[in-house]
């Protein structure tokens, strides 16, 4: 709420003191209502629409937060499952490689033999 707002609801009140100001000094048998406990109530308001706006605000940061964490999240998993393919595909290659030079091995052992 702007404060132009506040100051545009603020003015009936005021208006409606000056009332019941005149009122209470025409009649002294009215009791003018407590103003400090409107007030107080009425900052307490105003402060407390203002921390919830400031918790929405940080709920929403963190949301968009965990939104771009999860995204992260999940590019990292498709990306350690690529590398774990790769992995395997490595270690087979590896094998095929091992098993060729043994045979190798075996052969110029036979004919050296």
């Amino acid at each position: 709420m702007s404060r132009y707002t506040l100051l545009k609801k603020a003015i009936p009140c005021l208006c409606h003191e000056a009332l019941v100001s005149t009122l209470v000094n025409d009649h002294p048998h009215v009791a003018a209502p407590e103003t400090d406990d409107f007030q107080a109530l009425e900052e307490r308001i105003v402060r407390t629409v203002e921390l919830l706006k400031i918790e929405r605000e940080l709920r929403s940061s963190a949301e968009r937060q965990a939104a771009q964490h999860a995204e992260r999240m999940e590019e990292q998993a498709a990306r350690l499952a690529r590398v774990e393919e790769d992995l395997a595909q490595l270690r087979a290659e590896r094998d095929a490689v091992r098993q060729r030079i043994e045979r190798l091995l075996k052969q110029l052992e036979e004919v050296s033999a």
